[in-house]
């Protein structure tokens, strides 16, 4: 495993060259119908299914850039006995469970790497068991999977999210120690700045779409807070830079982040949501030089503003032109993709009409089990679009985006 990684990520769009993901495990399976809500689900899972599913991005992405699996990562980390001490002492301290301290530090890296993921059940009594709702002493993360939002690479960089919901502050704390004890990448963290304590940022919200332009939504995820930290720490550059903004709707949930209604998919061509990209949701241009804004612009919606910049993109529709089904895959995450290389996405096959329009704007449908089992390929295709199984996966809110975290593309020629 590498001792050091040299992140760097320019764009949405360039050739992917390495990645973090996430296999779901047990944890999905520790949800009930009437926990669910707690864990930010509105389903519960299957594991067999989420996990026969998710074979198929980890298959697809590992024919085309190197994989690393989060558990992997963490257990590797853990074997060194002071960052294993002061991960375990932050987690205890930030879930006010000092009580489990001396417990998880006996456990070896392995176990204890399975613990923080899968969570820590209750020893059993006879009162807890007949008095007591709870079950797990130490939560499961049951979101771990969609690892595109604890942390995200802006450059040469990574931010640590501050995630909007506390059930998930472990992920943000396990994707630090990773980059920092792993990999001695520089992060950057909300969570230690006083003058930024209200912010929350998560990486579905954040889009690298060039050097100079970052593309952000602004929601119930991430805040204006959270978007003037990112101002302040990662637009600092020489030149002109810029940050587009896009209001979004707080319901229903589909819409948590900016990649559920709009992804890019080539230095011509994005994937929206049309009902909440050409609607009357805010689409603002902050303009910065030095770190500090020095002009704000409305902007009729992201395309135009993109436009404006040299950024010229053909909207695909999400759905097609039916309201109907556009509503129904867009719940779906029919506009989340992935891109591993300038028109070469990865994205769910049961939105059909919205791989029928990427068809027909000329990529090629190539199916995961056909790619991993040698009988298609993606060799000499311009343009393609993976198709993986989603209708277990995507139950819990989020694409093949959601589920992939970059941390280094080759640079792209706009």
């Amino acid at each position: 495993m590498d001792s050091q990684l040299n992140v760097n990520v320019q764009s949405e769009i360039g050739e992917l060259e390495a990645v973090i993901i996430h296999k779901p495990g047990p944890e999905v399976e520790r949800m009930t119908p009437s926990n669910a809500h707690l864990a930010l689900y509105s389903d519960i899972l299957s594991q067999q299914v989420a996990q026969a599913e998710h074979d198929q991005l980890s298959g697809a992405l590992n024919k085309v850039c190197r994989t690393y699996e989060v558990a992997d990562l963490l257990k590797a980390t853990l074997e060194r006995n002071q960052v294993k001490k002061t991960l375990v002492q932050k987690i205890c301290q930030h879930e006010g469970l000092s009580h489990l301290t001396d417990h998880l530090l006996s456990l070896d890296s392995s176990a204890l790497s399975n613990a923080l993921i899968e969570g820590l059940p209750l020893e059993a009594s006879p009162i807890m068991d007949n008095l007591s709702q709870e079950r797990f002493a130490l939560k499961p993360l049951y979101n771990l999977y969609f690892t595109r939002d604890a942390s995200m690479t802006i450059g040469g960089r990574v931010l640590i999210g501050k995630m909007a919901n506390a059930v998930r502050d472990r992920e943000s704390l396990i994707m630090e120690t990773i980059f920092t004890e792993q990999f001695g990448v520089a992060t950057v963290n909300p969570m230690n700045s006083n003058a930024f304590g209200s912010a929350t940022i998560e990486g579905g919200d954040v889009l690298v779409v060039r050097d100079d332009v970052l593309l952000i939504g602004n929601g119930c995820r991430t805040n204006a807070m959270g978007i003037d930290f990112i101002a302040n720490h990662f637009v600092q550059g020489p030149g002109l830079q810029h940050i587009i903004v896009q209001e979004l709707p707080h319901h229903p949930e589909s819409f948590i982040h900016l990649d559920m209604v709009f992804t890019l998919l080539d230095v011509d061509k994005c994937m929206v949501y049309a009902p909440v990209i050409f609607s009357n949701y805010r689409t603002t241009h902050f303009t910065l030089e030095g770190g500090k804004v020095v002009k704000v612009t409305t902007e009729d919606n992201i395309p135009k503003a993109l436009s404006k910049l040299g950024i010229n993109l053909k909207p695909i529709l999400c759905g097609g032109t039916d309201s109907w089904m556009q509503e129904r895959e867009q719940w779906h995450s029919g506009a989340n993709f992935v891109c591993v290389g300038p028109g070469k996405l990865i994205g769910y096959a049961r939105n059909q009409h919205t791989i029928e329009q990427l068809n027909q704007n000329g990529f090629d449908v190539v199916r995961a089990n056909d790619l991993i089992g040698g009988k298609d390929s993606i060799d000499g295709r311009k343009s393609y679009v993976i198709t993986i199984d989603g209708s277990e996966l995507s139950r819990g809110g989020g694409g093949a985006r959601c589920m992939t975290m970059p941390v280094k593309r080759k640079l792209v020629s706009w």
